[in-house]
């Protein structure tokens, strides 16, 4: 699509605009009859999508960084205390590939959860006692047990889950959704990234801004990082000096010059500049008000817990996500660090529950009551899992977990998503999947399924190749669809 800067369109009257009965003057004539119609048009989206009617129009992605264990929080199997300290079999293990953190063990000694597991909801599903407050929506999410995925190590487990690849390179989540749908607002980006930090004594792993890339996609499509303190967003404010009305100066001298290198040299990433100038110039306006929380009622602070009046914690993060989507944000991505439990498990998993039980149900909540949850897809999860084996000494208090990618567990909610239901099955040991396999990429066909798209058909051509997030891969999961 060509934009409107100079030329003929310069030439056009205000009348001869909104008469025009097709075309960019039918769309502002009739905008002003129906404003959502204006709204929808503007920003961006390919022709064509969403393929089918979408049950979705939002996602937030709350990825627990480091993986969370799938064996103390969400997949009970109480004969694992009769089998505790003695040797995992080798008939489970059945010579799978083991990182080379515990590859130089002699023994791999089974360690049961440390933590007591409950039944919550109306459903009974059995949770540990470290999420109680996940417990109180266990009837409003899907709990999906049998996760694999094909990465072992955390760089290339985090950039498959969140780029379809484990090589670096390729666009993100956001950026496919993005640059498919568009977004809702002119005033926001439509794809956002928070980050907090670990809530445990352990080493975090590091979060790289190439999991929030457009990779080879044009770069108006990459996630915008927000950040704690003063200013959410780099580069944004002005400096000392400058007004609005320079600084509107000023981006119109230099769309000038860019609009004329676009024309010279037809490279699509110079229009992509502009569009990202115009952006920081909106959001100078809207992000202020969007991170002013003060006009939140004291008891939305409550529901999301004490940490949510921090900026900066997972807690503010998770209302500042509603917050997004609200003000039609398409796609929300949250990262919290410290999930990877090498050691000293029984002490560190409790801080990292502590900091996102809470926030994370009072999401849910939040969203449900305020009627946005049927068009909001939520989903809760990690790279990968962790090991029924011990890392290092196993003691009776004391026990570490290495990297687990054969089966771990993610929930969802909200658009499209049955709720209260749990698919898949794993065997004794939490160790391979017996019933319903989900791999990462059924997980990114079905979120795309979702939101109105067809995951085989959401392509973009680079280098002589159609490429898509599913690569050649991917299933949707009708069993957890409505």
């Amino acid at each position: 699509m060509k934009s409107i800067g100079c030329g003929c369109a310069n030439e056009l009257t205000r009348r001869h605009f909104l008469g025009a009965a097709t075309g960019i003057g039918g769309i502002a004539l009739a905008s002003l009859l129906d404003p959502k119609m204006l709204h929808a048009k503007t920003v961006g989206g390919l022709p064509g999508l969403p393929h089918f009617a979408p049950k979705a129009k939002h996602v937030i992605y709350l990825h627990q960084s480091g993986a969370p264990s799938q064996i103390d929080l969400f997949d009970y199997k109480p004969q694992l205390k009769k089998f505790h300290g003695q040797e995992l079999p080798a008939s489970v293990r059945n010579g799978q590939r083991i990182t080379g953190m515990t590859s130089g063990q002699d023994a791999f000694p089974v360690a049961a959860p440390i933590f007591e597991f409950k039944r919550y909801g109306k459903s009974g599903t059995m949770l540990s006692e470290l999420l109680p407050h996940t417990g109180g929506i266990i009837d409003d999410i899907c709990l999906i047990k049998t996760v694999f995925t094909d990465a072992i190590n955390h760089d290339p487990g985090i950039t498959l889950m969140q780029t379809g690849s484990q090589q670096m390179g390729r666009p993100s989540f956001g950026s496919w959704v993005s640059y498919g749908l568009g977004n809702e607002t002119e005033n926001l980006p439509a794809y956002v990234v928070m980050i907090s930090q670990s809530s445990t004594l352990a080493t975090d792993q590091p979060l790289f801004s190439r999991l929030w890339s457009a990779g080879f996609l044009p770069s108006n499509y990459q996630g915008v990082l927000f950040r704690s303190g003063a200013d959410p967003i780099l580069y944004l404010s002005d400096p000392p000096g400058i007004d609005r009305s320079t600084r509107r100066a000023m981006l119109d001298a230099m769309a000038q010059l860019n609009h004329a290198e676009a024309t010279r040299s037809g490279d699509p990433e110079v229009e992509s500049r502009i569009g990202q100038f115009e952006m920081a110039f909106r959001m100078q306006a809207s992000a202020p008000e969007l991170m002013d929380l003060s006009k939140e009622p004291d008891s939305v602070f409550e529901m999301y817990g004490p940490d949510s009046r921090k900026p900066g914690t997972y807690a503010s993060h998770c209302l500042l996500a509603r917050r997004l989507v609200e003000r039609g944000v398409r796609f929300v991505q949250l990262y919290k660090r410290g999930w990877d439990q090498h050691n000293d498990l029984p002490r560190d998993l409790p801080r990292q529950t502590l900091s996102t039980d809470q926030p994370s149900a009072a999401l849910i909540k939040d969203l449900k009551q305020r009627g946005l949850l049927d068009e909001t897809l939520v989903i809760w999860g990690g790279e990968f899992g962790r090991t029924i084996y011990c890392q290092g000494r196993l003691t009776a208090t004391n026990y570490g977990r290495d990297h687990h990618p054969r089966c771990f567990a993610q929930w969802m909610a909200g658009g499209g998503i049955k709720p209260g239901v749990v698919i898949g099955e794993t065997d004794d040991y939490c160790y391979n999947v017996v019933q319903d396999p989900v791999h990462v990429h059924d997980i990114q066909a079905t979120i795309l399924h979702c939101l109105g798209v067809d995951h085989t058909k959401l392509t973009y051509r680079y280098q002589g190749r159609d490429f898509r997030l599913t690569d050649v891969g991917g299933e949707v999961v009708q069993k957890i669809l409505t």
